[in-house]
């Protein structure tokens, strides 16, 4: 087989790439490989409302299977790809079978993250990425009596909420302090952690485990501290690892994923790399190296490769934005709060909405807004901006940050 397009990966980044290479009349052949056998589909439902069952599978397609149809974009599903030949410009898949190309998307995500203790792999431990582990997961959890979540992660926050409001004991453990540490504040942690224990979630923070216990079965969780806590459904949400592996094999420069220049062009000819996996410079990032896990760097990434390949290069900027629905509540992140060196809180956390505001060096960089979608639409563009303004300006409700933008 040969293709002018092969893109690796049925994700949201592959669908948007084929998508937009169509939107912008690129006539050539496209494929996407993807190792599931499902078509495209949305990866955030799986452990919100497609796990709840407010959401069926067809809804959550990307586009329906006639689309993919009507535009030529040939589907080569329930294959994984585990060799690249850059020189030959050529794939090979699990199976053996040899694909080539002109242009190579690698656009694969990454695989969840277990524990590295014994037990891991104990049938009932399952970690969440694709629509079988929801499957798995929502079968698992009909039956289960007490069922602990490890990652205070959105993941793991978000299946905690879908289990409790489903009326499952719920455990949760967090090896750091406080829930979110990776991506948020203190304030937003400690919010999130009181609306959880409040719906009966039992939060366990700066916990270490030593093992999985079971026998054909996961039965319980040993602590660092030797208490075993009982658990006949165990959910795993400590992050993923970037599926790079036949990438840096075949030579890309990578790490912590495989690294692309500002066009989403690897080290290897003619290959470029978007969404989870990719390693990019990011502008709201101090211009460091970064992944960014969130739909929206993938769909952006892939519209960046896609008018690329189709001779209208421009480079990545855009700024990151993430989503969390937990319970009634609806958190909306705009920029990266890393580095901050200040906090504004605006609004009351007892009203159940409000906002946080990251500064550096009196620069606002990022917004974490609870139920408060006026504040996180006029915060990305106060993040765009670089806006300045006085504390107490930017903690006043009653004005807009819109009105503390400067004049156009």
């Amino acid at each position: 087989m040969q293709f002018d397009v092969v893109i690796v990966g049925g994700g949201h980044g592959g669908a948007q790439v084929a998508v937009m290479l169509r939107t912008q009349k690129f006539e050539g052949s496209i494929a996407i490989i993807g190792e599931e056998p499902e078509l495209p589909y949305e990866r955030p439902p799986l452990s919100k409302e497609y796990f709840a069952g407010e959401k069926s599978f067809e809804r959550i397609q990307i586009r329906p299977a006639k689309y993919w149809e009507e535009r030529s974009v040939t589907m080569l599903l329930g294959r994984r790809v585990v060799g690249v030949d850059p020189a030959a410009h050529q794939v090979t898949t699990a199976d053996g079978t040899v694909i080539g190309y002109g242009k190579l998307v690698w656009a694969t995500g990454g695989t969840p993250r277990m524990l590295p203790v014994p037990g891991a792999d104990l049938p009932g431990v399952q970690g969440v990425r694709t629509r079988a582990d929801a499957d798995a997961m929502k079968a698992a959890s009909d039956t289960a009596r007490q069922i602990v979540v490890i990652g205070g992660g959105y993941i793991g926050l978000e299946a905690a909420a879908v289990l409790t409001k489903a009326g499952k004991k719920v455990v949760l453990l967090e090896a750091q302090p406080r829930v979110l540490a990776r991506v948020a504040g203190e304030e937003l942690s400690r919010f999130f952690e009181q609306e959880h224990r409040a719906h009966g979630v039992d939060i366990r923070l700066g916990v270490g485990i030593s093992a999985l216990e079971g026998d054909g079965h996961v039965t319980g969780i040993r602590l660092s501290d030797g208490e075993v806590i009982p658990a006949d459904l165990v959910i795993v949400g400590i992050g993923i690892v970037p599926a790079v592996e036949p990438l840096l094999a075949a030579g890309a420069e990578g790490g912590n994923g495989v690294r692309v220049d500002p066009l989403c062009k690897t080290s290897l000819p003619d290959i470029y790399a978007i969404g989870d996996c990719a390693e990019h410079v990011n502008d709201f990032a101090d211009g460091a190296h970064i992944r960014l896990e969130s739909v929206q760097n993938a769909n952006d990434q892939a519209n960046v490769v896609a008018k690329g390949i189709c001779g209208a290069e421009a480079p990545y900027h855009a700024i990151p934005w993430f989503w969390s629905n937990q319970y009634d509540l609806k958190l909306q992140t705009a920029g990266l709060s890393g580095g901050h060196d200040a906090t504004v809180l605006r609004g009351d956390p007892a009203t159940r909405s409000f906002s946080i505001l990251y500064l550096k060096a009196g620069r606002v960089i990022a917004l974490d807004c609870v139920n408060a979608t006026r504040d996180y639409v006029q915060g990305r563009m106060a993040v765009t901006a670089g806006l300045m303004a006085p504390r107490e300006q930017l903690a006043d409700v009653a004005t807009p940050l819109k009105a503390l933008l400067p004049a156009a």
